[in-house]
Formats: structure tokens, C-alpha cells, sequence
């Protein structure tokens, strides 16, 4: 139909939810003062929640998902953009409580967009989504360590923070260790830069208020007894930059590394990150990230195919980063 374009919506049922391929027009979309065609997305955690309805992510209903989206300004009522711009955007809540990537277009207020920086494609913007882009938060927040100040942990290695984590520390000349629970993984962890791997079983029990300092820095996407150990293990001085809670919210710790070992717990938030600060965390990314690497870890998928997939991240059975490919 002339004039429509397809999207993936979720709906409130008695049952919880439920999902549906429609065809929508602008006429259905939200409010904004710019409208993008939409060509990508990707799948992220917070994504896999909001399609299975595992977290209440979702906060009005229907919704059309997709925390992220890539694509070319139509047009515009926003003094920072113009048509046939090239945008990205990261959080500010859509996909959550907006209308977000999902879909062939979305509108939107300007103020959440960014251009999409010229070194990077539409697909490769969405290979790194959120999940990259939270990962350059946190190397960022990492970047003070000198390289030669021991090993740098990543947990959840084999998840998209994990792999594009491991990227871009390799690439910075830090080297990496890889937390996984997926031992199968070895190889494509080394091959995404990992110095060597370890397994998740040795951080994701209770531990020790204070242990041995065995980390420069520490990248953590898990949360809970992965995070407090990996706090409790980190050298004199070291920053631990925690930006996910895969194993869980709580953080079983005490204040002993803090107080004893000056270590610094970094809270790293990508949803309403300022305008500055993203655009910065994109340049370095076009500037630090191996795009071979980005291609090797990455895959991709329809809009059919979201509702199994985000079954499958949340079981921990996606690896890398997923690119949504918009019809």
C-alpha cells in the first residue's frame, strides 16, 4: 500500500502481551519534529525484555520497539537538522515509552538524534547500537589507565557490551580478559582482541569483601556477585565501569575496596547521556573500532524474526551484535 510501511508492535493483553506485524502511515506515528526513514536497528538486552515482556520495560501500550534506529531525515522542524540528513539514535526512551526503531519510519524530537558520522554505514552504526555505543562509555571511563597497568576484565564477553568492549580495548593497546560463561566461545573472544579467557563461574558466586587485586579496570555488563567480585579483585586506583545487570540488580559488596584500595565504581548510563558526550563516545568509535572485527561479530536479522530472538538474548544464547535489516 502507497504510503505505509511495516513495523513490529507489541500489545497489551489480559495475559501480558502479545506481538504482530502491521503495516502503519505517518498518521500513526507519535509526536516529533523530525521524521526519519528508518533502513536498521539492532537487538539489545533492554530489546529482548521489552519483546518478551520479561521487565517492565514498556510503559505505554501499544508500542512499537527498538531501543536504537539508523536512518535518513525525511523531514524536519529542528533548527539541528535537515532532509536527507544521516541520523542515529540511542535511547531517550524510545522503544520504551515512544514509538522507536522497529518500524520503516519513526518520528521523534530532534533533540535525541545525532548525525551518524560518515566513517560508519547505516548497518554498521546498528551493528554497534546501544550496546556498542555503552561500551565505548565505558572504555572511556577506562581511558586514564595506562595500558601497561596489568589486565583489564570484561564480563559477559560473548554479549554485544562484551564484544565491542573487547574491540576497542584491544585496539587501545590494553589487554583484555574475557568472563564468559560460554567456554565454546574461546576462539571468537580471542579473535575479537581477548588476551585470554576465563570462566564466569570463578566471579559469579560470593566471594570475598577484599581479594586478590587482579584488575587495571574492569568492564562489567552482569552486575550482582560477578560485579562485587570484580570490585573486590580490582588493583589500588582501578575504575570499574558497570553498565549492565544480566546476573542481577543487587551488588552484594561492602565498602572495603573503596575505602582500602581507592577503587572507583563508575555507573555508566547510555539512555539520556548528553548530547556531548555521545557524540564524542561515536567519533572514538569511528576513529578506535576495527570494522572487521565489527563484521565478525556481527549478524543479521528481520523484523519477523525479533520475538525468538529476544527469547534468545535473554537466555544468553546470542553472541555479538545483531543488525535488524527495515524493509
Amino acid at each position: 500500500m502507497s504510503g505505509t510501511f511495516r513495523a513490529l508492535r507489541l500489545n497489551k493483553t489480559d495475559d501480558g502481551q502479545s506481538h504482530e506485524i502491521v503495516e502503519l502511515t505517518e498518521n500513526d506515528l507519535m509526536e516529533g519534529d523530525v521524521t526519519v526513514a528508518v533502513s536498521h536497528s539492532t537487538l539489545n538486552y533492554k530489546d529482548g525484555l521489552a519483546l518478551t515482556g520479561a521487565s517492565p520495560v514498556v510503559r505505554v501500550w501499544p508500542i512499537v520497539p527498538g531501543i536504537d534506529f539508523a536512518g535518513v531525515v525525511e523531514s524536519s522542524n529542528h533548527a539541528g537538522f535537515q532532509p536527507g540528513d544521516n541520523v542515529i539514535l540511542n535511547g531517550f526512551g524510545v522503544g520504551e515509552t515512544h514509538f522507536g526503531g522497529y518500524a520503516g519510519k519513526a518520528r521523534v524530537n530532534g533533540d535525541w538524534l545525532i548525525k551518524r558520522p560518515d566513517a560508519i554505514s547505516p548497518s554498521r552504526a546498528m551493528a554497534i547500537g546501544t550496546a556498542g555505543y555503552t561500551a565505548m562509555l565505558c572504555v572511556m571511563a577506562l581511558m586514564d589507565t595506562p595500558t601497561d597497568a596489568g589486565e583489564i576484565l570484561v564480563t559477559g564477553a560473548a554479549g554485544g557490551v562484551g564484544s565491542v568492549a573487547l574491540a576497542l580495548l584491544s585496539k587501545l593497546g590494553y589487554q583484555a580478559v574475557a568472563s564468559t560463561g560460554r567456554l565454546e566461545e574461546t576462539d571468537y573472544l580471542m579473535g575479537l582482541g581477548a588476551s585470554r579467557v576465563i570462566d564466569r563461574a570463578t566471579l559469579s558466586e560470593k566471594g570475598r569483601p577484599l581479594d586478590r587485586e587482579n584488575w587495571a579496570g574492569v568492564v562489567d555488563a552482569v552486575g550482582s556477585h560477578t560485579l562485587a567480585n570484580a570490585i573486590a579483585q580490582t588493583k589500588y586506583g582501578g575504575t570499574v565501569a558497570a553498565c549492565g545487570l544480566a546476573q542481577g540488580a543487587d551488588l552484594p559488596a561492602t565498602v572495603m575496596p573503596f575505602i582500602l584500595r581507592g577503587v572507583t565504581l563508575r555507573g555508566i548510563d547510555s539512555v539520556m547521556a548528553p548530547l556531548a558526550l555521545r557524540t564524542r563516545a561515536w567519533a572514538l568509535l569511528a576513529e578506535h573500532l576495527d570494522m572487521d572485527k565489527l563484521d565478525a561479530m556481527s549478524s543479521t536479522a528481520k523484523l519477523e524474526d525479533l520475538p525468538e530472538l529476544g527469547q534468545k538474548i535473554l537466555a544468553g544464547q546470542t553472541r555479538g551484535r545483531l543488525i535488524v535489516e527495515i524493509d
